[in-house]
C-alpha cells in the first residue's frame, strides 16, 4: 500500500503504479487443445515452452515481459503470453494479453509448480520475481508468474501516470483536506477518461475475471495440479480463486490476509490498530526503548490530534532535483506514515520522539520519499485497482461504516482523520468518478475449502489485520494459521523463518515445519542520545 517503500514492501491495498508491445488481439486465439500434463508441456517439454489453447484462452511462448524493477531472475526463465477475453460475458469480443514467466526450480524435486499472485490491487507479478526468488520459493519447484489483467506487463496496461504525478504533488498538501480530496477525485476521473478513450471495459478488471485468468493459465500451460501463493491483495484473489475454480489446486499459501468478505476501509482501520499496538508493545517490553520513549502509543496518538489541528510544513531533498520538496504533515499523513513505517520498525520510536520534539525530518523524508521518485510513475495499474475497489469494496461498505470503524479503533482521533481509512483516502468519491457497476454480492462470500492452506500474518502488519488470518482460517478446514511476530506486512518478504515455513508447507502441506518460530526476537530499537 505504500509507494514510498522499496518495491518489495509496497502494500497491498492501494498505490498512488507502457504497455508491452504484445501480439495483436486476434492473433493468438487459434490452435490445438491439449490435455493437461502434471507439470506442463507434455512428453518431456519444459513448463511454459509449448503453445496451447484452452477454451477461449491461448498460451504462446515468446520473449520475457519487461519489468518495473530489475529482475535478474528472469535470466533462464521460459516466457510468453496468455491471451484471454477482456470480458468473459463477451468471449468473442476484445482480447487482452497477460505476460507470463516460468522460473525453473533451482533443484527440482517436485513436479507441481507454484503460481505467484501479486498484491495491490494493481501490482505486476512479473516485477515481483526477485521477491519470490530471494525467499527461495523456486528451490524445489518451478514458479509461475503472470501479470494480472491491466498491470504493467499486460496489454493493455491500465496505468495512469497522472494519478502518480498527483500523488507526488500531494505530499505538499494537507492529507485529508476537502480541497485535497477534490484534486484526488479529479485525477481519478481523468484516469478513467484516458482508459475508456483507449477502449477499455473498466468493469472487466476485477478479482472474478482475474481468478478466471489463472484457471485458464493452468489449463493453457498443461498443468494438472499446482500450488498457489498470494501476498496482500493476492490473498483476496487466492481465496476467490479457491472458491470459484478449486480444480487443480494442490495447496494454497496466503500472506498478509485480506478476506474478500471483509475487504474495505473498516478492516484497514482494524489492521492499523493491531499493527501499531504490536510495535508499541514490543518497545514497551524492551527496557531501553521503554525508558527512552515512555508511553510511545500515547505520544503518537496525541501527535495525530495535534498535527491535525496544526500541520507542520518542512522540506526534504529530492534526488535528481535541484530544489527540495515541501512536505506537509497533518494527522492523517502521520497515520499513513506509520502504517508503512512498521516495515522499518526499529527506527519508529525515535522518529515519533523527534517529531514530538519539533524535528519532523525523519518522518517527512520517509513519508514523501517514494512518492517523489520518478520510478513511482507509470508502474501501478489504477484500472485494476479501481475496478476492485469500486466493484467489490465500496458498494458493500458506506463512508459511515469506515468512520465508525476508525472511531472504534482510535477514539481519540479527530473526525477528519477517521473519515479516511489508511491508504484509502477519498475512496468513495473516487468510485463515484470511476462509475462502474457493483459486482454481484457473491464476490463477498466466505471461502470454505478443504484445500490445505497456509495462512500467514505479521505481528507488526498495519495494512492487513493479523486477526484477518484467523478469520479466514476458520472456514479452511485443513489450514495452518500462523502469526510471525515482529514482522510487518507480507512476512515472506522480510522473515527467513516465514520463507522456511512456506517452502516446507509446499513440500508437506498438512505438516509444515514451524520450528523456527521459537527463536524469533524483537528488533533492537534505535535509542537516540
Amino acid at each position: 500500500m505504500s509507494p514510498h517503500l522499496p518495491a518489495r514492501h509496497r502494500p497491498a491495498v492501494r498505490r498512488l503504479l507502457t504497455p508491452l508491445a504484445g501480439a495483436t488481439a486476434g492473433v493468438l486465439v487459434t490452435g490445438l487443445a491439449a490435455a493437461p500434463a502434471r507439470a506442463g508441456a507434455g512428453a518431456g517439454e519444459p513448463l511454459g515452452s509449448v503453445a496451447r489453447t484452452a477454451g477461449h484462452a491461448r498460451y504462446q511462448p515468446g520473449p520475457c515481459p519487461r519489468t518495473a524493477d530489475p529482475a535478474p531472475g528472469l535470466k533462464g526463465a521460459r516466457c510468453g503470453t496468455l491471451t484471454v477475453p477482456e470480458s468473459r460475458q463477451r468471449p468473442d469480443g476484445r482480447k487482452i494479453t497477460l505476460g507470463v514467466a516460468v522460473v525453473p526450480a533451482a533443484h527440482r524435486t517436485a513436479d507441481d509448480p507454484v503460481v505467484w499472485l501479486a498484491g495491490g490491487p494493481g501490482d505486476d507479478a512479473v516485477s515481483e520475481i526477485q521477491l519470490a526468488l530471494n525467499g527461495g520459493l523456486n528451490r524445489d519447484r518451478d514458479v509461475v508468474f503472470m501479470s494480472q489483467r491491466g498491470t504493467y506487463a499486460a496489454d493493455p496496461a491500465l496505468t495512469c501516470p497522472n494519478v502518480d504525478e498527483f500523488t507526488a504533488r500531494s505530499v505538499g498538501l494537507v492529507y485529508d483536506a476537502r480541497s485535497t480530496g477534490h484534486q484526488h477525485v479529479r485525477a481519478t476521473r481523468a484516469c478513467r477518461n484516458q482508459l475508456t478513450a483507449r477502449g477499455a471495459d473498466l468493469a472487466a478488471y476485477d478479482t472474478t475475471e482475474s481468478a478466471a485468468d489463472y484457471a485458464d493459465l493452468r489449463l493453457a500451460l498443461g498443468v494438472e495440479q499446482w500450488n498457489v501463493f498470494g501476498i496482500s491483495y493476492g490473498t483476496d484473489l487466492a481465496l476467490t480463486y479457491m472458491r470459484l475454480h478449486p480444480k487443480g489446486i494442490r495447496s494454497v499459501g496466503i500472506d498478509g490476509v485480506l478476506p474478500p468478505s471483509l475487504a474495505g476501509g473498516a478492516v484497514t482501520w482494524k489492521a492499523a490498530r493491531e499493527g501499531f499496538d504490536g510495535l508499541f508493545k514490543a518497545c514497551a517490553e524492551q527496557p531501553a526503548c521503554n525508558a527512552r520513549y515512555p508511553d510511545l502509543k500515547g505520544t503518537f496518538e496525541r501527535l495525530v490530534s495535534r498535527l491535525e489541528d496544526d500541520p507542520v510544513t518542512t522540506t526534504v531533498p529530492v534526488p535528481g532535483r535541484p530544489e527540495p520538496a515541501e512536505v506537509v504533515l497533518d494527522g492523517g499523513a502521520l497515520v499513513n506514515w506509520l502504517v508503512s513505517a512498521t516495515h522499518v520498525a526499529a527506527g519508529v520510536p525515535r522518529s515519533i520522539d523527534e517529531l514530538a520534539h519539533g524535528k519532523p525530518q525523519r518522518v517527512a523524508e520517509q513519508w514523501a520519499g517514494g512518492k517523489l521518485s520518478p520510478q513511482a510513475v507509470g508502474r501501478m495499474s489504477h484500472g485494476l485497482a479501481y475496478g476492485v475497489f469500486c466493484r467489490e469494496w465500496t458498494p458493500f461498505e458506506s463512508r459511515a461504516d469506515v468512520s465508525r470503524a476508525g472511531h472504534r479503533e482510535f477514539p481519540s482521533f479527530p473526525r477528519s482523520v477517521v473519515a479516511n481509512a489508511p491508504l484509502l483516502a477519498f475512496l468513495h468519491g473516487d468510485c463515484r468518478a470511476w462509475h462502474v457497476p457493483a459486482a454481484d454480492a457473491s464476490v463477498r462470500d466466505v471461502t470454505r475449502s478443504d484445500i490445505p492452506t497456509l495462512v500467514l500474518s505479521g505481528g507488526f502488519d498495519a495494512q492487513t489485520a493479523p486477526s484477518s488470518g484467523a478469520y479466514a482460517a476458520r472456514t479452511l478446514s485443513r489450514s495452518t494459521e500462523l502469526t510471525i511476530p515482529y514482522v510487518a506486512h507480507v512476512v515472506f518478504a522480510d522473515s527467513p523463518c516465514a520463507q522456511s515455513i512456506t517452502r516446507s508447507f509446499f513440500n508437506t502441506p498438512t505438516a509444515p515445519d514451524k520450528g523456527c518460530l521459537a527463536g524469533l526476537k524483537p528488533p533492537a530499537f534505535e535509542i537516540a542520545p
